[in-house]
């Protein structure tokens, strides 16, 4: 049963409380997705107090090229012949009861999406969540020297007005979904209301983004009505941001890209 993959530690007293989720892999370009989540934790000095357990959940042995086995299979570090660690995906839920908030960092799931979304709408149902809100992030035409943009979707139509008062995009889109998709389209039979926000961040920029996460997680904390001193993020950022720069000063052709794409956002965000 999809319930005895949920293992609760703790119980916190909670009334009324919101559930933010962030997962690691489709959509945690820039490492926005789980970073965001985990700079809250952190900064919240969040508990943990409950998990999903992987097993069923995840495709270990996935044919093709190295390249593409490469991205299901755990993670492992040898050295000197010693094998110092051997990570399988984890799942896992905080809480902050001040802020009457639970926050959720996993991997996005390859196999059994009802009985793993089951999981996370037990815990909404024990502990009175009645919004869900997740954080998640795709490569985009985006200027690092901008904002991303937050692209969003919603559970149901009435929410729209809440969200655009943020300056976000509603989501227009056809194709593959994700587990968002299929807990988004859920939500109401739970009597839940929940809120997909998407940053589209800059193509051209590898691996994780320090400047996005910072940015995001700013404007999440301001969705949730958090006070937090995020100044920890903003050095990071600022550094990044320096290197970023003399990295794109020594290649003129992609220097000419970003004045495109510069151009390119004002125009839409102005006009």
């Amino acid at each position: 049963m999809a319930l005895d993959k949920l293992k609760i530690y703790n119980r916190p007293k909670f009334n009324k409380s919101r559930l933010l989720l962030g997962f690691s892999g489709w959509m945690d370009g820039g490492e926005v997705s789980t970073g965001t989540v985990k700079s809250i934790i952190n900064k919240l000095d969040a508990r943990k107090f409950a998990e999903i357990e992987p097993t069923g959940f995840y495709i270990y042995s996935f044919p093709g090229s190295m390249e593409i086995t490469a991205l299901f299979r755990p993670h492992t570090e040898i050295k000197n012949g010693v094998i110092e660690s051997y990570e399988i995906p984890s799942n896992i839920f905080f809480y902050s009861e001040e802020n009457k908030l639970i926050l959720f960092s996993g991997k996005e799931p390859n196999l059994n999406w009802e009985e793993y979304s089951e999981c996370i709408f037990s815990i909404c149902s024990e502990f009175g969540v009645e919004m869900i809100y997740f954080i998640g992030s795709v490569a985009g035409l985006v200027p690092h020297t901008r904002e991303p943009r937050l692209f969003c979707s919603v559970s149901e139509p009435g929410l729209r007005e809440k969200f655009q008062h943020y300056g976000v995009k509603f989501t227009n889109y056809e194709g593959p979904a994700s587990i968002i998709t299929y807990l988004t389209a859920n939500c109401n039979k739970r009597n839940i209301k929940m809120v997909s926000l998407v940053a589209a961040i800059p193509v051209y920029v590898q691996g994780s983004n320090p400047m996005c996460i910072e940015t995001v997680t700013r404007r999440i904390a301001g969705m949730l009505d958090l006070e937090a001193d995020f100044s920890e993020l903003t050095a990071i950022s600022e550094e990044f941001e320096k290197k970023l720069h003399d990295v794109v000063r020594e290649q003129p052709e992609l220097e000419t890209n970003i004045h495109k794409l510069e151009e390119d956002y004002d125009n839409e965000i102005f006009n």
